[in-house]
């Protein structure tokens, strides 16, 4: 009996890894998963270890990796370079706001947070239809999104009149919105709301269990077809492929993950203002992706953490002046990873991992060969 229990763990262990591994993500062997389980537990353990206010901020860098595992799947795997991702963002932060403000009580937020991911997805589906299916060619989607977020900064920043509300919501032009609800889970006196060591944890769960379906989702069918439409568009076309089909599919998943970051952002802060749709924000999402590196998924949210800690880190070490050497030194490591790593740093550790693998592997067999040859 326990034999069969024995096979049957392994059995199923085997098929969870069959799906979450495969040629399109980086880290396919049991030691990448224990150390995946080692770095998941240390995050998990670390409101133990600091104070709350380091806390609050790593909360921030949590949210902000949704919207770079956003890009990293649009950009990584089908080849679509977008600075709109933060369009929708701001879009459901905002449209999380207006009703969560409205609705204060445990199930208006509750109505809030799809409200908010509805808005976002079909906003993204919505320029995704006309980008793709209009014909749209790779440049001109980067240039279109980018504008989409340009269009939406001026326009928000433009609504700090009264008469620039949503019931009791106020817009706030430049100001920002403020009085946004923390998330809540539940309705009624067993609503469980979610603030500071909760929203991290939530953000930590919400995180982890995004990365793994997206790894279940790089690695099927679906997947093998993006990594085709990336490499060679007339190609799939001609295959029977819809590729504008599964550009729009792309950039909508893309666009909902985006939304989820931006639920958790304006929950995190209870404010939301124009900035995040921005030029200087709507770069940075580009910055984490390329540094991290484009086709790796878990490095993204690396490159995120790290650069976003810097970027704290400096503001609050030297002052004001410290954000703008931020700048300058995420702008240099962009120009270093560009020049020298191409491909980002997670590929380039993975491929180094491989390299020192190999040489290990084919110094055993010289050394069994030659025990071999003596006997």
């Amino acid at each position: 009996m326990s034999d069969r229990l024995d096979g049957g763990s392994a059995s199923l262990v085997g098929r969870v890894r069959d799906r979450l591994e495969g040629p399109n993500t980086i880290g396919d062997s049991a030691t990448f998963w224990v150390g995946f389980v080692v770095a998941v537990a240390a995050l998990a353990v670390y409101p133990l270890t600091t104070d709350p206010y380091t806390v609050i901020q790593s909360s921030r860098y949590l949210a902000l990796a949704f919207l770079a595992l956003s890009l990293c799947f649009i950009w990584g795997y089908a080849g679509v370079l977008s600075f709109g991702q933060v369009a929708f963002f701001g879009i459901s932060a905002y449209t999380f706001g207006v009703i969560g403000i409205n609705f204060s009580s445990a199930a208006g937020v509750g109505l809030a947070i799809v409200g908010a991911l509805l808005v976002g997805t079909l906003s993204a589906a919505l320029l995704g239809y006309f980008m793709f299916y209009g014909g749209v060619r790779e440049t001109y989607v980067t240039i279109m999104t980018l504008v989409v977020a340009l269009v939406l900064n001026t326009f928000m920043a433009q609504t700090a009149g009264s008469e620039w509300a949503v019931g009791a919501a106020q817009l706030g032009g430049f100001n920002g919105m403020t009085n946004i609800p923390d998330l809540t889970i539940g309705v009624g006196e067993t609503a469980l709301v979610l603030e500071g060591v909760g929203l991290y944890y939530a953000l930590l769960i919400a995180l982890v269990a995004v990365y793994l379906g997206l790894r279940v989702l790089v690695n099927g069918s679906f997947g093998m077809t993006m990594v085709a439409v990336r490499e060679d568009e007339e190609r799939t076309t001609t295959f029977g492929y819809n590729v504008p089909f599964v550009k729009l599919v792309v950039f909508t998943i893309g666009g909902a993950l985006a939304a989820i970051g931006g639920v958790f952002y304006a929950s995190w802060g209870n404010y939301i203002d124009p900035s995040v749709f921005g030029i200087a924000f709507a770069a940075l999402p580009v910055v984490w992706v390329s540094v991290g590196g484009r086709e790796s998924l878990l490095g993204a949210i690396g490159a995120t953490f790290a650069i976003e800690r810097m970027r704290t880190g400096l503001s609050s070490g030297i002052g004001p002046i410290g954000s703008e050497w931020a700048l300058v030194i995420v702008g240099g490591l962009l120009l270093g990873v560009i020049l020298f790593l191409p491909a980002g740093v997670a590929p380039a550790f993975d491929e180094l991992v491989d390299g020192l693998r190999k040489k290990r592997d084919e110094r055993s067999q010289s050394a069994t060969a030659a025990e071999e040859s003596v006997e």
